[in-house]
């Protein structure tokens, strides 16, 4: 892992990010073409998994890990119409988003306006709570009681981060209407019209396929893609040497740059994820298409010295639990412990 923007301002200033508009404006061409090589396989691949429930359902579940791959493939769509990326019609990438946040389980409007949130806070440890993963400082944590530490420790424990929690939270909590303020009266409305979608088309399913058969395809689909959807998320931000300031201190350059890692991902898995480990160029400018992603990355230097994570190296950020303010980077629970045995945050910790 490198981690050259760890010290100093970053290189880019808002001056050159200017640059990055010249990438921003989405071809319709290639953006429809996306639809087509994204929901063909996916299609093909589903069918190829209902073909083998009833004969060799261990194929069905080596079929699910590719359909989960293009099922993250057609979320990267959805998150392209919400940041207005994908064609410069609102209204089409709208119903498009729309449509795609049925299958994805995501209601369209109200991810939009929580990823936004994301984008506008990401870094600021004033801002936390916006479609984050939840990152306390380490003398937050020493102030914790025990009850509050083993709460934290259990969120931020891999199989729940990656194991239970993805399939509560695109599964059951998307479905509530309460994860939103009464205020937020097109979210909630999000909520419910994509309710009545997925139960539209369960039903469908239900009445041709076989409410079991449909479950045991899709259900694998479902756990799998929602567990490496968290994983990409989390590895974007979570890595050690990361960014978070206060807000008098935070800066959106900032931010995105030191912030978002570059995940320098297999060609292959790359093309599957839509470019999204190129997240620290999707931070600085949200309204570049994920095709033009590479294209900024390679034509400006400037954007080329950010923290690169390996696949292998990202593994690593699973030990990372808590933010070290003194020396800005995340640390993990050893590090706590070696505190407190040295004295350090003893008091926040009684």
């Amino acid at each position: 892992m490198t981690g050259e923007m760890r010290q100093g301002e970053p290189t880019a200033r808002p001056a050159e990010l200017g640059l990055l508009a010249r990438y921003k404006d989405p071809d319709v061409v290639r953006s429809l073409w996306q639809v087509v090589d994204t929901t063909v396989p996916l299609t093909a691949l589903w069918l190829a998994m209902l073909f083998f429930v009833d004969r060799a359902y261990w194929v069905t579940l080596l079929l699910a890990l590719p359909t989960a791959a293009f099922l993250i493939r057609l979320f990267i769509i959805q998150h392209d119409c919400g940041h207005g990326a994908f064609l410069k019609s609102a209204r089409v990438s709208n119903a498009i988003g729309f449509v795609i946040g049925v299958f994805t389980l995501t209601p369209y409007h109200y991810w939009r306006k929580i990823h936004a949130m994301h984008h506008a806070t990401s870094g600021n440890l004033e801002g936390r709570g916006f479609g984050d993963i939840d990152t306390l400082t380490v003398q937050e944590y020493l102030a914790l009681g025990r009850w509050g530490r083993l709460k934290y420790r259990l969120y931020r424990n891999p199989l729940v981060l990656f194991g239970v929690g993805p399939p509560f939270q695109f599964v059951i909590k998307h479905r509530l209407p309460t994860i939103v303020p009464p205020s937020w009266r097109r979210e909630r409305l999000s909520i419910h019209l994509t309710n009545l979608a997925l139960a539209a088309t369960i039903a469908v399913m239900a009445l041709t396929i076989g409410l079991r058969h449909f479950l045991m395809v899709q259900l694998p689909v479902t756990i799998l893609a929602s567990a490496l959807g968290v994983w990409l998320f989390y590895v974007q931000h979570q890595f050690q040497d990361t960014y978070w300031e206060h807000e008098r201190a935070w800066d959106y350059v900032a931010a995105g740059i030191r912030g978002s890692s570059y995940y320098a991902l297999p060609k292959v898995l790359q093309w599957l994820t839509g470019n999204i480990g190129l997240h620290h160029i999707h931070h600085l400018n949200s309204r570049i298409p994920n095709y033009r992603l590479q294209r900024a990355f390679d034509e400006n230097p400037e954007l080329q010295r950010v923290t690169r994570l390996t696949l292998w190296q990202s593994l690593r950020c699973i030990f990372y639990k808590l933010w070290d303010e003194e020396h800005g980077r995340l640390v993990g629970y050893g590090y706590v412990r070696r505190l407190r045995a040295a004295g350090g945050g003893m008091s926040a910790a009684t």
